[in-house]
């Protein structure tokens, strides 16, 4: 098990993974912190806690405290001024396999009046290595009343997605990844490298674009980061080994996987004019780096970062600033935060 850290500085909450071995990156050395720079002096970070096993979601909770789960099946509550943990549990039905595990969790709106969170973990169906989200009703500091609101969803040792939203419509967004089978994202009846769109109790809206579907978009590698803003859908997707990328999320969009890279250009043109393939609005070009978790800023706490996608990686181990246009539809710059300072990020 290798030393995790959280850190809080200002308004952003980032979960830290040293050295972790994970798809699309290598295992590199230790490497020495730089000292402090002009973009974030140290002395405005604190470490909130320690000695965690493979974090992989950390979220805000609707009652001030910091929820967060671990990959082998744990969720805890901790709180943010002292780090010492409120609530834990482990999820006996949990498998961690590889990158799989307890993943992408997110609160219920009325979470202060319902206590409803929903969890998405990977977990053995019959002997196979399934995917399903999961709804449960924390009071009293426990975690009763089990729902599987969908389930089905392929999983595999690599590429399982799994980053979950409410929208404001009470909507729930699901990202999936590939499964390890590059076959299943063009495949419109599989669940996998899709998002997905379900209502809060897993029925199927009946907007969504593939009538009786809870698939929205298709076409998507392994995409970990997912945030609403400006009345947009963003995801960070990962890349093979180039072209990493931020997209905006359509109605029964193609975002073009396994016969895409990032950008049309070159013999992909031929199947981005066929599928009306969009391109991303930013990517890593010709190398990867392992895009993580990813939120959205426009608080004048700290003004430079306002209208920007915050975005994590593992490989690259940095926090990128993706600073958006007006209408938040293009990436007008980008800076680098944190590179190397501590390994690999979420």
């Amino acid at each position: 098990m290798k030393q995790l850290k959280v850190l809080i500085f200002t308004a952003l909450a980032l979960l830290v993974l040293s050295q972790c071995k994970e798809e699309d990156s290598t295992v590199e050395p230790p490497v020495t912190p730089p000292p402090p720079n002009e973009n974030w002096p140290t002395e405005n970070l604190r470490v909130v806690r320690s000695g965690l096993s493979f974090p992989w979601e950390i979220l805000w909770g609707k009652d001030d405290h910091i929820w967060m789960t671990e990959r082998g099946g744990r969720i805890t509550k901790l709180d943010p001024k002292t780090g010492t943990t409120v609530f834990s549990t482990q999820i006996n039905e949990v498998v961690s396999r590889g990158e799989g595990g307890m993943l992408g969790m997110v609160h219920h709106p009325d979470f202060l009046t319902n206590g409803f969170i929903y969890v998405v973990y990977n977990y053995e169906r019959s002997g196979t290595y399934t995917e399903k989200v999961v709804r449960f009703r924390f009071a009293n500091n426990a975690l009763t009343d089990q729902t599987t609101i969908i389930d089905n969803i392929p999983a595999a040792n690599i590429h399982n997605g799994s980053r979950l939203w409410i929208t404001a419509d009470n909507k729930m967004l699901i990202t999936t990844g590939d499964a390890a089978n590059t076959s299943l994202p063009q495949n419109n009846t599989s669940l996998a490298g899709k998002l997905l769109r379900i209502n809060l109790d897993g029925t199927i809206p009946s907007d969504n674009p593939f009538p009786g579907s809870p698939v929205w978009s298709i076409g998507h590698r392994n995409p970990q980061g997912l945030v609403v803003a400006n009345g947009k859908v963003y995801i960070s997707d990962h890349g093979p080994s180039i072209e990493d990328e931020v997209n905006i999320i359509d109605r029964g969009r193609n975002y073009g996987w396994p016969n895409v890279n990032g950008p049309c250009d070159g013999s992909e043109n031929t199947f981005c004019t066929a599928n009306n393939v969009v391109a991303p609005i930013w990517s890593s070009g010709a190398s990867t780096v392992a895009t993580a978790g990813m939120d959205y800023y426009n608080n004048n706490r700290i003004s430079r970062w306002q209208n920007s996608l915050l975005m994590t990686t593992l490989k690259d181990a940095t926090l990128y600033q993706l600073k958006l246009n007006s209408a938040g539809t293009a990436v007008e710059s980008v800076t680098e935060f944190f590179r190397g300072n501590w390994g690999r990020l979420r």
